[in-house]
C-alpha cells in the first residue's frame, strides 16, 4: 500500500537527516513528491508510520499519513514523480 506522508516542522532551521533517512527505510520504495510530501510503498499502517516518524520530531511539528493506494489521482508533478505513481499506484 502507499502511505503519503507530510510534515510540517516548526523549529527554524529544523535539520531533517534523521526524519528523511527515517521515511526511505518504511518500505521497499520511495517518492519525494513535493517539498514537504513523500510517497511510500509499504505494508505499514498509517499508525505505524507515523509513530515511526514521530521519533525524528519535535513535539510542536505537525505530521499527516494518509493511505492512498489507488489509481485516482491529478495533479501537476515532476516527471519523476508521475513515473512513480504509475509504477506504484
Amino acid at each position: 500500500m502507499i502511505q503519503m506522508i507530510s510534515y510540517d516542522l516548526k523549529k527554524p532551521g529544523q535539520d531533517y537527516t534523521t526524519l528523511i533517512k527515517e521515511i526511505k527505510s518504511l518500505g521497499s520504495s520511495w517518492c519525494h513528491a513535493l517539498k514537504s510530501t513523500w510517497l511510500v510503498d509499504t505494508v505499514k499502517s498509517a499508525d505505524q508510520v507515523r509513530a515511526a516518524l514521530k521519533a525524528h520530531m519535535d513535539a510542536n511539528d505537525l505530521i499527516l499519513v494518509v493511505n492512498v493506494t489507488g489509481d485516482n489521482y491529478s495533479g501537476y508533478l515532476d516527471e519523476e514523480v508521475v513515473a512513480w505513481l504509475r509504477t506504484h499506484m
